[in-house]
């Protein structure tokens, strides 16, 4: 009797499980918004080393959802359905990004993502955002593998709105080149991430003059003299320094303390308030770094005029870099859902890899075939801690 009722569960569970393995395979793949909104998530650094991006980020984001919400919401197939934000802090930590990310697509079931603004967050929520099926857009998340998988094939699932590392890098090379004259210069990069190694190979790969020294520094330091000095030994014209801000204002300040007056050049790492605010007004001059927004080259788009003036309004403050990429990051979004006319995630994926010249506030951008914005960039100089000057590089 025991041996029967044993081999009856044995059948019950065995069907059970082939019924389970049904049910998987049926399983609509990604996640779709239901009712009257649409979720979508934000993976930002709140907090800790890289918290000044994203708290720009969020502003910016913000700003676009309550546009977006105020005018009736996204238009999906005829219905107008309103933005729900889901904001969650990575804290700067990769292991808290993929657990974020991991929260957003299985437990809010969101359809798509905005963030991180970093590389190293960015890349930590791939394999989370791959298996929810889910996009995301990282405004800032520069690195050229970022959007690639190992062998070379693009991440179905990975998209960013703003140019990669070794653009920028290639930028600045031709910019010290053609603009500051430069024949001689020191590279001084990050090597705490791949956002400063692979700006500062690019810029040697790119760069025509001599390249007298190349030195590395860690996110969190704060002495640089020791360097700087051997640098000032070596007649430099001027220093690439590709970097975050938080070390970039300190390079800056004990460069010019040390009597080093030549031009720094960096990259749209340095394109936040907080580097002069730790560099210092007066010592903030001669400094150039490149940027996918620069204020007076974005006078002559009306969509960045807009975007400027209720950025204003709203925050009190001239938009910052960031916050442009990031809202443009929203409505791209909206883009990809109205295109597809879904608010099914797979679908989003879709649309985010069809874009073609959108209207952004950075300028038009048509996405490429690896999940990378082809799209304007410009070179800011600061003066006393001010811009002062924007150049336009094609």
């Amino acid at each position: 009797m025991i041996k029967k009722v044993v081999s009856m569960a044995a059948i019950v569970m065995t069907a059970g499980i082939f019924a389970g393995c049904s049910t998987a395979k049926t399983t609509t793949k990604g996640n779709q918004a239901t009712g009257n909104t649409i979720k979508i998530g934000v993976n930002m650094e709140l907090s800790g080393a890289a918290a000044g991006y994203g708290q720009s980020q969020k502003q910016g984001i913000q700003l676009a959802t309550s546009e977006i919400n105020k005018n009736g919401g996204i238009n999906v197939n005829g219905k107008k359905k309103k933005i729900q934000l889901i904001i969650r802090d990575n804290k700067t930590s990769t292991n808290t990004s993929a657990s974020v990310a991991a929260q957003l697509t299985n437990n809010d079931k969101v359809v798509a993502i905005v963030g991180p603004a970093t590389t190293n967050a960015g890349t930590a929520q791939i394999p989370n955002i791959t298996k929810a099926a889910v996009p995301s857009v990282s405004p800032s998340a520069t690195d050229p593998a970022y959007t690639l998988k190992k062998n070379g094939k693009v991440q179905p699932y990975v998209f960013r709105a703003c140019y990669q590392n070794n653009f920028q890098g290639a930028t600045a090379a031709k910019f010290m080149t053609n603009n500051l004259k430069a024949k001689r210069v020191a590279v001084y990069a990050d090597n705490s991430s791949d956002y400063g190694i692979g700006l500062a190979k690019a810029f040697k790969k790119a760069y025509t003059g001599k390249v007298v020294d190349s030195q590395f520094f860690t996110a969190g330091d704060k002495d640089f003299n020791a360097v700087l000095t051997s640098f000032k030994s070596k007649k430099i014209d001027a220093i690439y320094a590709p970097g975050y801000y938080s070390e970039l204002g300190l390079i800056i300040k004990q460069a010019r303390q040390a009597g080093i007056n030549v031009p720094i050049v960096g990259s749209d790492g340095m394109a936040d308030p907080k580097l002069v605010q730790i560099a210092g007004d007066k010592n903030a001059s001669k400094i150039y770094y490149t940027t996918p927004f620069s204020d007076s080259v974005a006078k002559a788009n009306p969509t960045a005029v807009k975007f400027m003036n209720k950025y204003k309004a709203k925050y009190n403050q001239a938009a910052p870099t960031f916050s442009a990429l990031a809202y443009d990051s929203v409505y791209m979004i909206k883009q990809a859902i109205e295109s597809e006319k879904s608010a099914d995630s797979v679908k989003i994926a879709a649309g985010l890899a069809k874009i073609k010249n959108f209207d952004g506030v950075t300028g038009k951008i048509t996405m490429d075939k690896q999940h990378n914005p082809e799209k304007p960039i410009a070179i800011e100089e600061l003066t006393n801690g001010k811009v002062s000057r924007s150049f336009s590089i094609k």
